[in-house]
C-alpha cells in the first residue's frame, strides 16, 4: 500500500491507493495512480485541496478519453469528478453544467430540450471540464464559442469564477493551469441553431471517417496552422504503420489504435515516429494534441 495514504486529509470521498485506471482509458494502457480521490461533493474536494501537502502533485482525470497513461504508472493522486459533478441548472441567461457530465449527453439533453448551438459537442470524447480545458471542437466549433464562464478551484486562489475572455482561449488551448480543477461551466444560449451539422449527420459522419468502434483516444496531434494532420500523416506514408500493438488507422490517419495489446510504450512510441516522419517529409512539427502522463518502465 501507497505510503501516501497516511499523508491525506480526513475526507469524506473515496480513496483507493494503487487505482487501476486502464479500463476506464480509451486506450485500455497503463499504469496505476499511486492514489485515486474520488471526492463526495465540492466542500469535500475543497477541503482536500486546502488541506493536502502542495508538494504532492495532484493530476485531474476526466473520461481518459484523450489521454496516454504511461506503463510505469502515476505517482501522486489522481482526483476524478463523480455524478455529484455533472449537474446542469438553468438559469435566465446561461446553461450551468457540472465539469464530469459528459459532452455525448449533454449535447443530447440540450437537443431534447430545444437549446440550440451544442450539437457539436457530441463529436467530442470526454467531459465538459476536460474539454474547456484544451479548448477542444470539431467541424468549425469549439468551447470558446459557447463558453460564458467557468467555475475553477485551484490550490493557490481557492474556488473562483473567470470569463471566458480571461483564457486565452486559442486553437486547443488555454490558460487555465494543470493543477486547477474546473468545477462547473456556464453556457450561453443561442436563438437559432449555430451547428454546421446536426447531431445525427455528425454521428452519422463520424462513424464513417473515424475509428469510433477502436480503442483510440481520438485526434493524436492537433492541425499546424494552414495544414490538417491527417493529410501531412498520409503524405509521409504512415497510414497503417504500425509498432508493437499500436497502429495508425487506416480509416483516418490522424488516429492511432490499439489494435493488438498495445502497452503505452507503443503508443507513444509510434506517435513520436509519425512526428519524425512527418518532419522528415514536410518540414513541419506536429504537436501531440494527446495528453502523456506518468512515467515509462524503462
Amino acid at each position: 500500500m501507497s505510503l501516501l495514504i497516511n499523508k491525506i486529509p480526513n475526507v469524506r470521498g473515496k480513496l483507493i491507493t494503487n487505482a487501476d485506471m486502464s479500463s476506464s482509458s480509451w486506450f485500455k494502457v497503463g499504469g496505476p495512480f499511486e492514489l485515486l480521490f474520488e471526492p463526495e461533493d465540492e466542500s469535500d474536494l475543497i477541503f482536500f485541496l486546502e488541506n493536502l501537502c502542495s508538494r504532492i502533485p495532484i493530476f485531474i482525470i476526466g473520461a481518459l478519453s484523450n489521454t496516454i497513461i504511461r506503463d510505469g504508472g502515476v505517482k501522486g493522486i489522481g482526483i476524478k469528478l463523480n455524478e455529484n459533478f455533472s449537474k446542469i441548472k438553468i438559469h435566465e441567461n446561461y446553461i450551468e453544467v457540472g465539469a464530469s457530465l459528459l459532452n455525448m449527453k449533454f449535447a443530447r439533453y440540450a437537443k431534447k430540450n430545444n437549446f440550440y448551438g451544442y450539437d457539436f459537442l457530441s463529436g467530442i470524447p470526454g467531459t465538459i471540464g476536460g474539454s474547456i480545458k484544451m479548448n477542444a471542437g470539431c467541424y468549425g466549433r469549439e468551447m470558446s464559442d459557447i463558453l460564458y464562464e467557468v467555475q475553477i478551484l485551484d490550490r493557490n486562489k481557492g474556488l473562483y469564477n473567470i470569463s471566458r475572455n480571461k483564457l486565452d482561449m486559442a486553437y486547443r488551448k488555454t490558460s487555465i493551469s494543470d493543477g486547477s480543477i474546473i468545477i462547473s461551466a456556464k453556457f450561453r444560449y443561442f436563438s437559432e441553431d449555430k451547428d454546421a451539422i446536426s447531431l445525427f449527420d455528425l454521428k452519422q459522419q463520424r462513424i464513417k471517417t473515424q475509428p469510433v468502434n477502436k480503442l483510440t483516444g481520438g485526434s493524436t496531434f492537433k492541425n499546424p496552422i494552414g495544414h490538417k494532420a491527417w493529410k501531412l500523416i498520409e503524405e509521409a506514408g504512415c497510414r497503417g504503420l504500425s509498432i508493437g500493438g499500436a497502429k495508425i488507422s487506416e480509416m483516418h490517419a490522424n488516429f492511432i489504435i490499439n489494435y493488438n495489446n498495445a502497452t503505452a510504450s507503443d503508443i507513444e512510441s509510434l506517435g513520436d515516429t509519425v512526428k519524425q516522419r512527418v518532419y522528415d517529409n514536410s518540414g513541419i512539427k506536429l504537436e501531440w494534441e494527446i495528453l502523456k502522463i506518468g512515467f515509462s518502465n524503462k
